[in-house]
């Protein structure tokens, strides 16, 4: 499902730039009308209509292509949004189990000696003034 969707991608962007370039080719509505007073050149490259009618069904053809693969894709992506839980309950539970440790934690034994004053032999004494 991943590389058909990744073909179509690469078909819109490929169909993309080819349609841009097609529409940027063609001449406008008011170029023919410069062409018919002297300035510029006619189009009979491709026959006395010049190239108007082969651009514009191409250019059609591209849209067509191109709307159709749009469709497919957000169709595709909407699929793959449905498979993925939308909530944290939708998940199933990871249960990671741990060893049980083999030998308990004891406290360390402290005795009881006047040199600490009540503190933790852990903490330091207070600078007295």
């Amino acid at each position: 499902m991943e590389s058909i969707y990744t073909l179509l991608f690469i078909l819109q962007v490929v169909v993309a730039v080819v349609l841009i370039v097609f529409v940027l080719i063609q001449h406008g509505k008011g170029a023919d009308a410069g062409a018919a007073f002297g300035s510029g050149s006619s189009s009979t490259v491709f026959g006395s209509q010049g190239s108007s009618s082969f651009l514009t069904k191409v250019t059609t053809f591209l849209a067509i292509i191109f709307l159709a693969n749009s469709l497919l894709l957000a169709y595709l992506t909407s699929q793959r949004i449905k498979e993925v839980p939308t909530s944290l309950l939708d998940t199933p539970a990871v249960v990671i189990e741990q060893e049980e440790m083999a030998e308990e934690v004891v406290a360390p034994n402290i005795e009881d000696s006047g040199d600490h004053e009540g503190h933790d032999h852990d903490i330091p004494n207070l600078p007295v003034e």
